[in-house]
């Protein structure tokens, strides 16, 4: 069991959701139980369950979580395109958030990988 503040893809997928929740601050108030709660928990979703995969025995069940961490790094990067399509957000704002969702989804399929090599 290791701590999961000491993961880098936690830390980053943690700051992305801290970005998202600021910025959903701005979104219109009908979309309050719409696109801003459906992206606020796509993107917790991430650092959730690999936080949640730290507390689990072994590799297997680690990787399961970040399998899950990766739908929903894959589902913040459709719901950010559609807030883009919908001009909830700016292209300057899309594309540094698609940048940070970017890199968080190659991290963690590196970590996958990692883990699946050491449990052969």
């Amino acid at each position: 069991m290791q701590d999961f503040r000491n993961l880098k893809v936690w830390e980053k997928s943690h700051q992305l959701t801290l970005q998202i929740y600021q910025i959903t601050k701005s979104f219109p108030k009908e979309e309050l139980y719409g696109l801003t709660s459906q992206i606020g928990r796509a993107s917790s979703s991430i650092p959730t369950n690999i936080a949640e995969g730290c507390g689990r025995d072994g590799g297997r069940d680690f990787s399961r979580f970040l399998q899950i961490a990766m739908g929903s790094a894959t589902e913040v990067e459709y719901l950010i395109l559609l807030c883009k399509d919908i001009q909830l957000l700016p292209l300057e704002t899309y594309e540094q958030l698609q940048k940070e969702v970017t890199a968080i989804k190659r991290m963690l399929t590196s970590f996958i990988k990692k883990l699946k090599t050491e449990h052969r």
